[in-house]
């Protein structure tokens, strides 16, 4: 039986646990990519927690409307209060791997949430969305990642002490970073932007999607 975390527990003090264990790293992460978000039109934001990343997206995009989907009411009720933009937010209260896409979206937010995801549901996440991508459209993510290196083996263990937290606090089952890059190339985007920070760990990416031109009859000679 699947049992779905529960994120409502963690909602409210979130933004100090993340202050506390890892500073200001993850708001400089998820903030990177912004200057290049200006031109989007609509977006799909997937747990976005209590609505930092939106809230600024929104305030540096006047034109931008967003759909925001997330498992905890609780967070979606502090995204709500933060963004302040009733007529351009829409919030679903519901599971990204089961949620009805309402339209088609030029951007797709994922920060730190594909890895609250094991394997098969990063896969069938990236399916589901796809067809609901406009052609050029943006997909930002931010991860945490194992890099190569003297890193590697403290990062190892920071990552296992981080699940840990997550399964103590919210029930969350994920015990393994998963693999985002090999089914989003797959499913036709490219990624066009990356950066690493704090000694590697963190990484934020920007992916284009680029769907397969059109094929067309050859021209019969004349």
């Amino acid at each position: 039986m699947h049992i779905e975390a529960n994120f409502n527990t963690i909602a409210r003090p979130y933004r100090w646990l993340e202050y506390l264990t890892l500073g200001r790293a993850l708001e400089r992460c998820r903030l990177h990519f912004l200057p290049l978000l200006l031109n989007q039109k609509r977006a799909l934001v997937l747990g976005d927690g209590d609505g930092r990343f939106l809230s600024a997206l929104m305030a540096a995009n006047p034109d931008i409307h967003a759909e925001a989907v997330d498992i905890s009411d609780t967070m979606l009720h502090l995204l709500n209060q933060r963004c302040q933009a009733p007529t351009r937010l829409q919030t679903r209260h519901a599971s990204a791997l089961t949620f009805a896409p309402t339209g088609t979206y030029d951007l797709v937010v994922t920060h730190f949430f594909l890895d609250c995801l094991p394997q098969p549901d990063v896969e069938t996440l990236i399916a589901h969305l796809t067809p609901h991508l406009a052609p050029g459209a943006l997909w930002l993510i931010s991860d945490f990642r194992i890099p190569p290196g003297p890193m590697r083996l403290p990062a190892r263990v920071l990552v296992r002490l981080l699940y840990l937290a997550f399964r103590i606090l919210t029930g969350l089952r994920t015990t393994h970073l998963p693999d985002h890059a090999t089914p989003l190339t797959q499913a036709g985007l490219s990624r066009t932007g990356c950066d690493h920070s704090l000694a590697g760990l963190l990484t934020t990416e920007l992916w284009r999607h680029e769907p397969p031109l059109p094929l067309h009859s050859p021209r019969l000679n004349q």
